[in-house]
């Protein structure tokens, strides 16, 4: 995987296990929320039921009262309370039931066929003694019983609930309820509606997460194009710097060849015509050849000489001999020599851990200092130091010449090229340069990181 794609994909990564934590984050709230919901409607519910149940109850017991209040207690008066009770109804299974203490069916408008039967007895599906638990609440006072009864509308049990009261001077048990399957059926509405909610709002967040990866994913192509068509921009200036270096390179060595080696040589060939000529004559004409045969030799020599120093320019073989420092010092050596421009090396620490890349771009920096320094400064002396410190070796090319503007010079097309090239040199072996500039000189200082081998030993 490519470092962009590796970007992107630690930018999305962290996106997408965010979305998705706060995706189940939400989940999770949005579930308690509508079950904390769903418990408050059920009570809610339940409580206004309970309160329909009691205030049924109570109407049906007021409508009796006067016969239960009158002290009789003939067929005739409590055929008439019975009557009276089952044409009370609310709905097609609100109705009310009467049952004695001994579990004797009484009055039960919607099941008439219980009428007169004992069912004492009787339980549910699960087991449990409906009527006498019913009669148990009513002894103790009256209140809400919950249990399961055959449901009239359906025919099929359902989960009820039930209020009942004691009727104390005929024996009774007067009760009605409300069947708690239709409360689950609304409650079952409101959880799908809730459910339904919770898969909107993470189906909102799934697409906000794709969205979201799309534009990072978009947004990565898009900064991949535009760095390689910037890559692709900057290989070609550097492909036509290179272009040119060499073109400058090859028309320096042309004119040093023309202008220095080459009249030399020919100058020495029309000697050694001349010398063989003379050499054919009397005692003088060879004496004049000697003569032109020993200037032809110390011509020779000055031609050896430049050949070493167009060579030592290419590439110093003391660099490779002898090191980064050595080679500096025969560097300020030479340039004395050359512009009668004092230029001192000092050397503090060994740099012997760098490699031969950064030797030689620390060395053609410093030559490149020196061309400039010869040409532009006006310097009256020049300092080159060669420290290894803090894991670092450090080159600095100092003079006390006129100064000029560091940034502009740089940026200029034509007076900058050296300055780029001491930058693309450092740049391409992960160094640093920096230049400084002002009217008491200007200071060039280039520090190049000692590989970890090195500086561990």
């Amino acid at each position: 995987m490519k470092l962009r794609q590796k970007v992107i994909f630690l930018a999305i990564t962290p996106l997408i296990l965010a979305l998705c934590t706060i995706a189940l984050f939400v989940r999770h709230q949005a579930i308690t929320l509508a079950q904390q919901q769903r418990d408050t409607i059920q009570q809610a519910y339940l409580a206004s039921k309970e309160a329909e149940l009691k205030h049924y109850v109570d109407l049906a017991a007021r409508s009796v009262a006067h016969l239960v209040n009158s002290g009789k207690r003939d067929d005739a008066t409590l055929d008439e309370a019975k009557r009276i009770l089952s044409t009370l109804s609310y709905g097609d299974d609100g109705y009310f039931f009467v049952y004695d203490y001994q579990g004797n069916s009484l009055m039960h408008p919607r099941q008439p066929e219980l009428v007169g039967r004992n069912l004492w007895d009787m339980r549910d599906v699960n087991g449990e003694p409906t009527i006498q638990r019913l009669i148990a609440r009513a002894r103790a006072g009256g209140g809400l019983q919950r249990y399961i009864w055959a449901k009239p509308s359906i025919n099929k049990p359902a989960p009820k609930l039930g209020f009942v009261i004691p009727m104390e001077n005929w024996g009774w048990m007067l009760g009605t309820g409300i069947y708690l399957d239709d409360v689950d059926a609304a409650l079952a509405k409101i959880d799908a509606q809730q459910s339904r909610n919770i898969q909107g709002t993470l189906l909102w967040i799934a697409v906000l997460a794709i969205v979201s990866a799309l534009v990072v994913a978009s947004s990565g192509l898009a900064l991949n194009i535009s760095e390689l068509r910037v890559a692709d921009a900057k290989l070609k200036v550097l492909a036509q710097r290179v272009v040119e270096s060499q073109e400058q390179e090859r028309a320096r060595l042309s004119r040093d060849l023309h202008d220095g080696i080459s009249q030399w040589l020919v100058s020495i060939k029309l000697q050694i015509e001349a010398g063989v000529i003379r050499l054919g004559g009397d005692a003088a004409q060879q004496q004049k050849a000697r003569a032109s045969f020993e200037h032809t030799a110390s011509q020779l020599n000055d031609v050896l000489g430049e050949v070493r120093r167009i060579s030592h320019n290419l590439r110093p073989a003391i660099l490779d001999d002898l090191g980064l420092a050595a080679a500096l010092d025969h560097l300020a050596h030479e340039a004395t020599q050359n512009s009668a421009l004092p230029v001192r090396f000092l050397a503090r620490g060994a740099s012997e851990g760098l490699d031969d890349v950064a030797n030689t771009v620390l060395f053609r920096i410093a030559q490149e200092a020196l061309t400039n320094i010869e040409r532009h400064a006006g310097a009256r002396q020049v300092e080159i130091t060669l420290a290894c410190e803090g894991g670092c070796v450090t080159l600095t090319v100092a003079d006390d010449g006129a100064g000029f503007d560091a940034a502009s010079v740089a940026i200029h097309p034509k007076r900058g090229i050296g300055l780029r090239n001491m930058m693309e040199r450092m740049d391409a072996i992960g160094g640093q340069l920096a230049i400084t500039s002002s009217a008491a000189g200007t200071s060039v200082q280039a520090s190049v990181p000692l590989p970890p081998t090195a500086t561990r030993s």
